[in-house]
């Protein structure tokens, strides 16, 4: 079965003067998913959105987004996308109602059209009640909802979200997470950058690890959680035992265990994804080694973005 990708680049070169945002940047999104853009600040995540969504051109490179080019085609590009940025685009003098429907004639959609689809969006976002209140009283989380049901105005079959939720708090990022799943479960793909880790955890099929303007490492969560592994630690009755217990854990993990003198424990990465604790603890056990604490632990994707990222002094170009 052959894949059809919704945002699709190769070798995207951008510069802003000296800044070299993007260093041939290559992305395949398969169509009806969410891809999570993650890197550090710098590494050119939102240049690349900006790029995919015809607002930058690239210096070299091609880039398709809904099968048009963003360079030849850019017109034809923007009909199909919506794009929702860092920071809630709303008018504060205006009701919500007044907001979404400023935007759909902006958008194209006019009269009752565009009337008819603004207050599907504020029921469907759970807005209805506030509707007619200036958005200016209303909460973060409340400004960005109607900020992402004003990039849906036009039924876009890809959409691009910049830190969606920034500056959110717990509840506000919850209720735009359950927004974007929804949209996914009908089939919109969503590009999303974000800077919280369990964000891309929870919501991304796929995710892109940006370094320095390319992607570094690509896959599912718990693919990219596998290449560095599992961390065990295990805490020993006495100083005396701490030897033999490395020597346990180095033959089982093939690993470099670490020996802590003072809390008695020893730390190592686990790479085998069928080494069960009862395992290590049994192998302990019949060396001699008395144990009174064991623990085995998935990675994180904030271990994940830490191990496979590096920081870089650039910074990307404002928007």
């Amino acid at each position: 079965m052959t894949t059809t990708y919704a945002v699709l680049s190769e070798g995207l070169e951008k510069r802003f003067g000296e800044v070299h945002a993007l260093r041939g940047l290559d992305l395949a999104v398969p169509e009806g998913t969410v891809c999570g853009l993650l890197g550090p600040n710098g590494a050119g995540k939102t240049t690349a959105v900006r790029v995919f969504a015809t607002l930058t051109a690239p210096d070299s490179g091609t880039a398709a987004v809904a099968g048009h080019d963003v360079v030849r085609a850019p017109a034809a590009v923007r009909r199909l996308i919506g794009v929702t940025g860092q920071y809630a685009s709303v008018d504060g003098d205006l009701t919500g109602r007044e907001n979404l429907r400023l935007f759909a004639r902006l958008t194209g959609l006019r009269g009752r059209a565009g009337r008819v689809r603004a207050d599907e969006l504020l029921d469907r976002f759970g807005l209805g009640e506030a509707a007619d209140r200036v958005a200016g009283t209303w909460s973060g989380g409340m400004r960005r909802r109607l900020d992402l049901a004003a990039g849906l105005l036009t039924h876009p079959r890809v959409l691009f979200l910049d830190e969606p939720t920034t500056g959110l708090d717990p509840a506000g990022r919850e209720q735009i997470w359950t927004a974007v799943r929804a949209l996914a479960e009908e089939g919109t793909t969503v590009l999303l950058t974000t800077q919280y880790l369990e964000e891309a955890d929870r919501l991304a099929d796929d995710i892109v690890l940006i370094d320095h303007g390319r992607a570094a490492v690509t896959g599912t969560p718990d693919a990219l959680k596998a290449r560095i592994g599992s961390s065990a630690e295990v805490t020993v009755a006495g100083p005396e035992v701490l030897a033999d217990a490395a020597a346990v854990l180095d033959r089982l993990t093939g690993g470099r265990p670490v020996l802590d003198q003072e809390r008695l424990t020893i730390g190592v990465t686990v790479r085998d994804a069928g080494l069960t604790l009862p395992r290590i603890v049994r192998a302990l056990d019949a060396a001699g080694v008395p144990v009174t604490d064991a623990s085995l632990r998935p990675p994180t994707l904030d271990e994940v973005f830490l191990r496979l990222t590096t920081p870089t002094p650039q910074k990307e170009h404002a928007a």
